[in-house]
């Protein structure tokens, strides 16, 4: 794509994403009026409104790894790195977690797991250097515990969808609760996740 073209696509998507998450029916008529282009624009970017919704889960997906990996960067002690990432990644799936719902419906559970394979990756192996330091401790292996991290954010971000969580407390819920389901105590995990925030 041209340099043009990329940045209308961008600026298609970004709105795309505030209209939607405003609207979660929102159709291709609503997203182009928005972005004040017309249909034919949109459409020439995203064949359909799920290709739409694709290509902004695959931002979100981008955007998540870039904020773990930030997070974490240089940070050695697992729990806190695990803190760390559980907090970075909240702020960026919190922007999400309306789109997240509404791509469940368009985009296969097996295609948003896909997408988030690099940042479990990455979980994985924090939470493999916890359970090797002796800072952690589970009967599941590393892998399966970076599955279990991963739906307790989807699992926070529907509470949160659901009104039965508020949204300034779901992040440093999630960091406590990640860091208790890894075996540090319920104290230790609070002071850490605040002392982070």
């Amino acid at each position: 794509m041209t340099g043009r073209a990329d940045a209308n696509r961008r600026r298609i998507m970004d709105i795309a994403l505030a209209e939607l998450l405003r609207d979660a029916d929102a159709s291709m008529d609503q997203i182009a009026r928005a972005a004040g282009v017309v249909r034919r624009t949109v459409y020439a970017h995203f064949p359909s409104r799920d290709a739409l919704i694709s290509a902004l889960v695959d931002d979100a997906a981008e955007t998540v790894g870039a904020a773990q990996a930030a997070a974490v960067e240089g940070v050695t002690d697992p729990a806190e790195a695990l803190a760390r990432s559980m907090l970075a990644v909240w702020e960026i799936a919190d922007g999400y977690r309306l789109l997240i719902s509404l791509a469940q419906r368009s985009v296969t559970v097996e295609g948003i797991h896909r997408r988030l394979e690099p940042v479990r990756r990455e979980c994985a192996a924090i939470l493999q250097r916890g359970l090797d330091e002796g800072r952690f401790s589970s009967p599941l292996p590393a892998v399966a515990l970076a599955y279990v991290r991963e739906q307790l954010l989807f699992g926070l971000m529907q509470a949160v969808n659901d009104g039965v969580l508020a949204p300034r407390e779901a992040g440093r819920s999630a960091a406590v609760t990640a860091l208790m389901a890894v075996g540090v105590p319920a104290d230790h995990a609070a002071e850490l996740a605040v002392r982070i925030s």
